[in-house]
C-alpha cells in the first residue's frame, strides 16, 4: 500500500500499549498494524504547515518566515516563562496567546532516560508524556496559566533535570523512579505564588510503547539528507520509529516534509 502527505507529529491512543497513527490529509496508517513490515519512505518535497509553500523547513514544520511570524512559533512556545497574556500584553497575537496561555496548564515530572520536569496543557495530559516516550509520569502542580506553570519549571530545574537523554529513551536504557517521592522531595522549591496549586494526593502513570526490538546503536535518519530509505518497522516511542537496522526517525522533527510510504 502506498501513502503520501506531509509529515506532521503522530497522533495517539491512550491504550496498552500506545496505539499511533500517521495522519495526512485525506488518509491515515495505523503504525501498529504494520509492525514487523517492511516501510519505504521517499522525500518528495516541502510543505510548511503554516504556509502550506514548498520552502526549506526552518524550525517545529514552519518555513524561516513563518517561525518568525507566527504565534505558534513564538518564545514563550518553548519557554513558558515568557508567557505575557495573563498581563494583557501582546506578542504576535494576542488572541491566540489569551486562547493557548490563559487555561489551566500541568508542571510534570516524567521518567523517558532520567527524571525530568516540564511544563503542558492540562488537556495535552497524557499526549505530552507519550511523545517524550516516558514509560512513567505525574503532575505535581496545576495552575490556571501558562505563566504560573513557566515559572513553577524554572524554579525547580535547579533542582530536576530538564531534559531528556534520547539515546538512552531509545535503547530502553531507563529505570524506574518513585515519581510521588520526587514530588513531594521538590514540593519546598515551589514558588510562593504556586503553592496552593500543589498537587499532593496523585499516582504515577504508567505507559506501555509499541516496541518489538529495541536498537542497540541509533543511527538517526534524516530524510533531507537521505530521501529514501527502507527499513523494517519494529517499534514506535515518543515521537520515533524503531527500525530493526538501528535506524531511528523523529517523526517530529521531520514535520514539514511531503513524504511517500510504501508498506511493503
Amino acid at each position: 500500500m502506498k501513502y503520501e502527505g506531509v509529515l506532521k507529529k503522530m497522533e495517539t491512543e491512550f491504550t496498552d500499549p500506545i496505539n499511533y497513527y500517521l495522519v495526512f490529509e485525506s488518509d491515515f496508517i495505523n503504525l501498529n498494524q504494520v509492525l514487523e513490515k517492511e516501510l519505504e519512505f521517499h522525500f518528495l518535497h516541502y510543505q510548511c504547515l503554516n504556509c502550506g509553500l514548498d520552502k526549506p523547513i526552518y524550525r517545529q514544520g514552519f518555513c524561516r518566515s513563518c517561525f518568525f511570524e507566527i504565534p505558534q512559533a513564538a518564545d514563550w512556545i518553548m519557554k513558558p516563562e515568557m508567557s505575557k497574556a495573563h498581563l494583557d500584553e501582546e506578542d504576535r497575537d494576542l488572541e491566540f496567546e489569551k486562547k493557548v496561555q490563559l487555561q489551566p496548564h500541568i508542571v510534570y515530572l516524567a521518567n523517558s532516560s532520567n527524571v525530568k520536569v516540564g511544563v503542558t496543557r492540562k488537556t495535552q495530559v497524557p499526549t505530552r508524556w507519550i511523545d517524550q516516550g516516558a514509560h512513567e509520569a505525574i503532575e505535581i502542580v496545576e495552575v490556571p496559566n501558562r505563566y504560573l506553570a513557566g515559572i513553577t519549571e524554572v524554579a525547580l530545574k535547579d533542582h530536576v533535570s530538564d531534559k531528556t537523554n534520547w539515546r538512552n529513551m531509545l535503547k530502553n536504557d531507563i529505570k524506574d523512579e518513585d515519581l510521588v517521592k520526587w514530588r513531594d522531595k521538590l514540593e519546598p522549591y515551589i514558588p510562593e505564588v504556586a503553592k496552593d496549586y500543589f498537587i499532593s494526593n496523585n499516582s504515577e502513570t504508567n505507559i506501555h510503547f509499541p516496541v518489538l526490538k529495541y536498537p542497540t546503536k541509533l543511527n538517526s535518519l534524516n530524510l533531507e539528507k537521505t530521501p529514501h530509505y527502507r527499513g523494517k518497522l519494529m517499534g514506535i516511542k515518543g515521537q520515533y520509529l524503531l527500525f530493526e537496522d538501528n535506524t531511528v526517525f523523529n517523526i517530529r522533527s521531520s514535520e514539514g516534509l511531503y513524504v511517500s510510504i510504501d508498506i511493503i
